[in-house]
């Protein structure tokens, strides 16, 4: 890579995303707002940058609204998603196109979803969009052992992208 991802994170003004892990800056949160009787508004639209390194994952977690991923620079990351109705699906961000990565990807709302680099991999810029925006409202962080007693058969998978909780 030409540049170092502690470069990135200074010149994108990155900070470490609570919870998830990784990390982030809001580049856009619409003006205009949305109730849905959530008890709470939201913006129409948020868009986010997105920065993933050897020791920064994104731990499985859970949105009630669509998520999507666009892959910018770097390293391919192995996004994650568990559902009841789907089971494991894996999908490379990354920009070989012509080996079946995808430099965009949409995650369903109400799936549980995670990601980290390949293997070897030292960074890789993303950015996330979602309409409605996201809230803290509408964000759940993964628990080890509740993952673990739905999907006893990804276990594996479940500690790689969960961390322990106190």
């Amino acid at each position: 890579m030409p540049f170092s991802y502690t470069e990135i994170i200074d010149r994108l003004c990155l900070e470490p995303l609570p919870l998830e892990g990784g990390y982030f800056k809001r580049t856009y949160e619409s003006s205009q707002s949305i109730d849905l009787n959530k008890g709470y508004e939201q913006p129409l639209g948020t868009c986010i940058y997105f920065l993933l390194t050897p020791a920064a994952f994104s731990a499985l977690h859970w949105l009630i609204e669509d998520e999507i991923y666009h892959f910018y620079l770097g390293d391919p990351v192995a996004l994650s998603e568990l559902s009841p109705q789907k089971g494991l699906s894996k999908t490379i961000l990354g920009q070989d196109l012509l080996s079946g990565q995808a430099v965009q990807h949409v995650v369903n709302k109400n799936c549980w979803h995670g990601s980290r680099l390949v293997e070897g991999g030292e960074w890789a810029l993303m950015g996330t969009t979602m309409a409605p925006g996201f809230t803290w409202e509408d964000f759940e962080l993964g628990i080890q052992d509740k993952l673990i007693s739905e999907y006893p058969e990804h276990k594996t998978l479940i500690l790689e992208l969960t961390r322990e909780q106190d």
